[in-house]
């Protein structure tokens, strides 16, 4: 099985604002997968909790046992490693929601500079302009 390593970004144009997310998957270091999904109105947060659901759901690496992640929110990274408690009432669900389509799996969540996570960044930023034309 090939080592999956999985890039996801959030992207709001304002806070809440305009909002997308975008996600790369690579096997072995080649990318195999992109995805970008519009969200409408959205804080950024909410964003980045998406690009990982939709990263974790897609048909790529649904069967796929040993995921990690890398994304650019350390608050995100955090809240899934259990070291920052979710509070905010719109992220729970989120959060329960992740835990569930992960469950059973074998996960990381690593933290990365912007610099290191600009495919799926240009994913999510690309998903925004074409909602808006």
């Amino acid at each position: 099985m090939p080592k999956i390593d999985i890039y996801t970004d959030g992207a709001s144009r304002g806070n809440p604002g305009h909002a997308a997310c975008g996600f790369a998957v690579y096997a072995d270091g080649v990318e195999i997968y992109t995805g970008k999904k519009y969200l409408g109105q959205a804080t950024n947060n909410f964003a980045e909790y998406t690009a990982v659901i939709e990263a974790a759901k897609n048909h790529i690496v649904r069967d796929v046992q040993e995921l990690n992640f890398f994304l650019d929110s350390e608050l995100v990274v955090k809240q899934m490693k259990g070291e920052y408690k979710v509070k905010h009432p719109n992220i729970i669900p989120l959060k329960q929601e992740l835990d569930a389509v992960l469950a059973g799996k074998k996960v990381t969540f690593t933290h990365v500079p912007r610099a290191m996570n600009k495919t799926a960044d240009r994913l999510a930023n690309e998903a925004i302009d074409e909602a808006l034309g």
